[in-house]
């Protein structure tokens, strides 16, 4: 009795109907959105609260990189179907 191989072509998705590619829902884009916002408020929050104290540098890369989370919540944010022209 031979053990079947890693390429025994058997399919490894869940059945049911393909899932095509394409943008988000509504719901998950306002999900990501105010998930990226919320980290961006955290990191400001603790940046400025409690690391400075520990150290100014750390501080203020985490203050770079909330600066740079809004943009993207922006651009995840508005990547509905609806807003394309």
């Amino acid at each position: 009795m031979s053990m079947p191989s890693s390429r025994d072509n058997s399919p490894t998705d869940p059945p049911g109907p393909p899932r095509s590619p394409g943008p988000l829902g509504l719901r998950t884009r306002k999900r990501a959105y105010f998930v990226m916002m919320g980290v961006c408020l955290v990191l400001i929050v603790l940046a400025w609260m409690v690391v400075y104290r520990y150290s100014i540098v750390a501080a203020v890369i985490m203050s770079v990189v909330a600066l740079v989370i809004p943009p993207f919540a922006a651009i995840v944010g508005n990547a509905g179907q609806a807003n394309r022209q």
